[in-house]
């Protein structure tokens, strides 16, 4: 019987039978795996922590008849303070929900890290709401190739000035005169709040504070954004 260590994340799962779980596992080594979990909804399961959503570890797998059971968990960190703080698991839950919904079959470690790192930053510091998930996002992009923060229209290259449009069918920033039906406009403090989460590392951004205004601006961009790019929607980070 094969056994492999992988250090995952939980961003998923079901019930299954009386007291097992389908548990979708983010790894670092194999991208996205659907594993089981025997017994772990009994109250006095060994693993029974190891099976939430946010549960960071390394999860020792079984491979049995073509399915992988979890034998044994370490867990590195279960992220507790994201389940205590609404603002915080709803933010946290959105960020999760778009990692289901950008990882294909194959390992992607960029991604996985850069999860991790945001998932630390939103539960162990003390940063104002959406400034976790927007720079995850514009991060998102950027892997993607959608460089759209530049001082150029990404159309004509020619400069660009306060007045300035994203257009959602190409994925980039362009001037007053390549704006066509795709386009939304953008505020300077909207801009330029893209540009400093950009330039902030997440063990910085407790540090920043953005104009009110465009912080639900951003998000809200950069949501719309990520609907025409993929296709999909995640769940919401605000509080309805």
């Amino acid at each position: 019987m094969a056994s492999t260590k992988v250090k995952a994340l939980v961003i998923g799962g079901r019930d299954f039978k009386e007291k097992d779980k389908l548990v979708e596992l983010f790894t670092l080594e194999q991208g996205k795996l659907t594993v089981s979990m025997k017994g772990v909804r009994g109250e006095k399961a060994k693993m029974k922590f190891a099976k939430e959503v946010f549960c960071f570890g390394e999860y020792v797998l079984e491979n049995t008849k073509g399915m992988n059971i979890v034998s044994q968990v370490e867990i590195i960190d279960n992220f507790f303070g994201l389940t205590s703080d609404i603002d915080k698991f709803y933010e946290a839950s959105a960020i999760v929900d778009i990692v289901r919904k950008t990882l294909g079959v194959q390992a992607n470690p960029q991604l996985f890290i850069e999860t991790i790192k945001a998932l630390k930053c939103l539960c162990y510091d003390n940063v104002k709401s959406l400034y976790v998930i927007d720079k995850f996002l514009i991060n998102i992009f950027k892997a993607m190739g959608y460089s759209f923060l530049t001082s150029t229209c990404s159309s004509c290259s020619a400069k660009l000035g306060d007045i300035r449009y994203f257009n959602l069918g190409v994925g980039e920033i362009v001037c007053p005169s390549c704006k066509n039906g795709t386009c939304i406009s953008i505020s300077p403090a909207c801009f330029s709040a893209m540009k400093i989460l950009d330039q902030t590392d997440y063990e910085k951004l407790s540090t920043i504070r953005l104009a009110p205004s465009s912080e639900v601006e951003v998000y809200h961009l950069l949501e719309k954004n990520f609907e025409w790019r993929t296709g999909e929607r995640f769940i919401s980070a605000l509080i309805s």
